[in-house]
């Protein structure tokens, strides 16, 4: 008793820790909206997870709004300078266009929401990601010490921008300006102005009214009088590609502007060299799309995590009604079933799995434990011994009888039907002619009494 209490010491706490942070996980899951979805953040998506309260603040504060679907539509609708790019799902966008949307124009910034260590790495920021948040969380505009540069970050005040924490890359030897904790970094890596904010709170329409989040991101995208909103519904397709890997030619649109032709030059030739006159290869080669599996994206996520909280009640209940394993103990029957009743049931059970061989075992032993007290005979005594006697005792042929008590097995209903009638008949013969065991409390013949 004393190493069973124990044991609930032990396994109770833990078991509880772990239903806490299942549930607190499930919850964080259910509560955070999927950045996959079509309509995320979308500028006339007025569900909780869309960004039409903040389109609305930017048309207040004079700010043009211009919606696309498409990032080769978004880099040609762009203006030359004088604009900020907000990509509400840089996750979404193919890599082959990350490296041009970061760098749009000469003069322009470009927001990201929440980018993950492979945006930054295909779209060559000098960032890396580092922690990470369950929740989004309100923290000061200061981080690590230092007040944050941006003046309209220090105008918002606190807000809830604290999920994804950025650091520098070792690798590029830079070093980025950032706020609320390392929730949100500016770089300057290629002449733009490119934010990334670690957390979505702050753009959604069913936070945007906590502590300073309107003002933080109303602040960060009217930096400019127009703000091109790059609104996706989905992972976005490749550019066009030959089979062995090299891109198509690019067909923009009469009058559209070609985003795969030479720029402007910088010091690291991000588009070609205007000067050489010659086109610029493409850094990257386009590949076809990986394949995945679509049963993941063809449920909601709150499905899955329903789902995974529903296995864990199971497994729990499996473990509270799951008996302790040890050795048979007896306990007493709780009703008295008579004997003619049990027999019953047994042959029942019996003729439903068509057990000929079981049964006819069964009968053979209690005619065996009839006959061996009778004719004086231990239980172990052999098949050639038993049948030896039976057959003195009865006068039944010595085949016979070891046929019926040591023969094979019946097949059929009417093979064990009559071995059950001659089983009857041996035991009913040796009621009628008992064999007269020697007693031991009898007198021998000459003795006195």
């Amino acid at each position: 008793m004393t190493r069973r209490r124990r044991w609930h010491r032990i396994v109770l706490p833990l078991g509880l820790v772990a239903l806490l942070l299942v549930v607190t996980w499930i919850t964080s899951a259910v509560d955070q909206p999927d950045r996959d979805d079509a309509g995320f953040l979308s500028s006339v998506n007025t569900d909780d997870d869309g960004g039409s309260r903040l389109a609305a603040e930017l048309r207040a504060r004079g700010v043009a709004i211009e919606r696309t679907t498409s990032t080769p539509q978004a880099l040609s609708l762009a203006p030359h300078d004088g604009f900020t790019l907000f990509v509400p799902a840089p996750a979404l966008v193919h890599p082959l266009y990350l490296p041009l949307l970061v760098d749009p124009a000469a003069r322009a910034r470009v927001v990201l929401v929440d980018p993950s260590q492979r945006v930054l790495d295909d779209a060559d920021m000098p960032l890396a990601t580092a922690d990470r948040r369950w929740a989004a969380r309100t923290v000061g505009t200061a981080a690590d010490g230092q007040p944050c540069p941006l003046p309209e970050v220090r105008a918002a005040g606190p807000a809830a921008a604290l999920r994804q924490r950025y650091t520098d890359a070792p690798e590029f030897g830079y070093r980025a300006d950032r706020c609320y904790g390392g929730g949100l970094a500016r770089s300057r890596w290629r002449g733009n102005d490119v934010v990334v904010v670690g957390a979505s709170d702050p753009f959604r329409n069913d936070r945007i009214d906590e502590q300073g989040n309107i003002a933080l991101a109303a602040g960060l995208l009217s930096a400019y009088p127009l703000v091109v909103w790059l609104d996706l519904d989905g992972p976005e397709p490749p550019p066009p590609y030959h089979p062995d890997g090299d891109l198509e030619p690019w067909s923009p649109m009469p009058g559209e502007p070609n985003p795969f032709d030479a720029g402007e030059t910088d010091d690291r030739g991000r588009n070609g060299s205007e000067k050489s006159g010659e086109k610029p290869e493409p850094s990257r080669q386009a590949k076809p799309p990986d394949e995945t599996n679509p049963l993941w994206n063809a449920f909601p996520p709150w499905f899955w995590a329903l789902l995974v909280q529903l296995a864990v009640a199971v497994v729990l209940a499996m473990l509270w009604r799951a008996r302790r394993l040890g050795p048979p103990v007896t306990e007493p029957l709780p009703v008295t079933v008579a004997s003619a009743e049990t027999v019953f049931g047994r042959g029942r059970l019996y003729q439903r799995a068509r057990a000929y061989g079981p049964t006819a075992d069964t009968l053979r032993a209690a005619t065996l434990h009839r006959l061996l007290p009778a004719f004086s005979l231990p239980p172990d005594t052999g098949p050639d011994e038993v049948t030896g006697a039976v057959e003195a005792g009865t006068g039944w042929s010595r085949a016979d009888v070891h046929h019926l008590l040591y023969g094979p097995a019946p097949t059929t209903n009417q093979e064990l039907l009559d071995l059950a009638r001659d089983l009857d008949a041996l035991s009913g013969l040796l009621a009628q002619n008992p064999t007269d065991p020697p007693r031991h409390d009898r007198p021998v013949q000459g003795e006195a009494r």
